[in-house]
């Protein structure tokens, strides 16, 4: 298992919790909690080790499109796909958005 903490400039604001998928399901999940600060913290537990680039990638290609929200994330990733992962991260972004 590898930890990992990433901290990304915010560019918009939300309020409210979201969670998307389950630990369980061999997936991830995530869950994400707005607050007023001006970047996002990204914790991440992993199983798949060395994978620091991979995270990092896609919290920038996710920056370019909308721009990433202010407040703490919680990722557990038991190896989900790339895509898999993206979709968990909209997902609670879009939840969120939409309380």
């Amino acid at each position: 298992m590898e930890h990992i903490t990433l901290s990304f400039p915010a560019s918009r604001s939300l309020s409210g919790k979201a969670l998307a998928g389950v630990v369980g399901s061999g997936d991830m999940e995530v869950l994400f909690t707005a607050d007023a600060a001006s970047t996002l913290t990204v914790d991440i537990t992993t199983s798949v080790d060395n994978s620091t680039a991979r995270w990092t990638a896609l919290f920038e290609r996710l920056t370019l499109q909308k721009g990433l929200p202010s407040g703490q994330m919680i990722i557990h990733d038991f190896g989900a796909t790339p895509g898999v992962a993206r979709i968990r991260i909209e997902q609670v972004f879009e939840e969120v958005e939409h309380a």
